[in-house]
């Protein structure tokens, strides 16, 4: 599918951009004793491996249904997206430490272009892949992706704290670090919280959201021959799902043209891109009796 392959070439551009990124912080860190620089460095380690399991949940999410797997393999998206939040949230909690620790004993900037030109240059690649992978995303409803865009623009504000630091630790302003540094791990943080929610309800199959349902009762009240329905129930597979419901026409109908419904709207149903897969069940119903006790009530 178009989807998995626009996931796998983003996940190839993380990695690769990544690597890159490393290698240029770990020069410039070393070479001017940068505490900051090193510890983005180490962010860019963590990037990498998020970019590797971004790449594996793909791959493992693009295969099709077999005997054991009868509704795909879709879920392992959410599964690394999980793995992809704890990551965000660990590594926040460890820039919070070393923020709020900063304040009582701020690093010691070594003021290079080097750094200037290292942490501009980060910014550019990851505001760049974060723009391509959050276009990603939202055109095929990837979470997987969306964490990783989450992951590229995060960086970016790590990396411009990085250049504030560098260029208020010129004048020896270093609690500027602490400050702002707290405050970003702080929204990484939370950004990883809304991450692992998301990731946790469709584990936990969480049924789909409210506008989903209206689109679904949209479909249903196109067909006339539909008198009521119950047992309206949706099951998250991978990033689908799953909508099962009973649906009551004239029992003076023949099987035939009942199922005929049924089979039409399953179709319809299926057009939707938030379904994977529609089951409806048929039930007859005394349509007489139906009109009488509806105009009692």
């Amino acid at each position: 599918m178009n989807r998995y392959k626009k996931a796998y070439k983003a996940s190839i551009l993380g990695i690769l951009g990544n690597i890159f990124l490393l290698i240029i912080k770990l020069i410039a860190g070393f070479i001017t004793n940068s505490q900051a620089m090193i510890s983005d460095a180490v962010n860019s380690l963590s990037d990498i491996v998020s970019s590797v399991m971004t790449y594996i949940g793909n791959k493992i999410a693009s295969k099709e249904a077999d005997d054991y797997h009868i509704l795909g393999y879709g879920k392992a998206e959410y599964i690394f997206s999980l793995l992809i939040s704890i990551t965000m949230i660990l590594l926040s909690l460890q820039l919070i430490y070393n923020s709020i620790n900063s304040l009582f004993s701020p690093y010691n900037y070594t003021f290079s272009w080097a750094i200037i030109i290292v942490t501009i240059t980060t910014i550019i690649i990851k505001f760049l892949l974060f723009i391509y992978t959050r276009n990603i995303a939202k055109s095929y409803n990837n979470l997987l992706i969306e964490a990783n865009a989450l992951d590229h623009r995060n960086d970016c504000f790590i990396s411009t704290f990085n250049l504030i630091a560098g260029i208020f630790g010129i004048f020896g302003i270093t609690i500027i670090d602490g400050i702002v540094g707290t405050l970003i791990a702080s929204w990484i943080f939370v950004t990883g919280i809304k991450l692992f929610r998301e990731s946790y309800d469709v584990l936990m199959d969480k049924a789909i959201d409210e506008n989903g349902i209206a689109k679904i009762l949209k479909v249903v009240k196109k067909y006339p021959e539909i008198i009521k329905i119950n047992h309206l129930n949706t099951t998250p597979v991978g990033f689908q799902y799953q909508v099962s419901l009973s649906i009551f026409v004239d029992g003076n109908l023949s099987t035939f043209k009942s199922h005929d419904i049924a089979n039409k709207l399953e179709k319809d149903l299926m057009k939707l891109p938030e379904i994977y897969l529609a089951i409806i069940h048929v039930n007859p119903i005394d349509l007489k009796k139906y009109k009488k006790e509806k105009n009692r009530k």
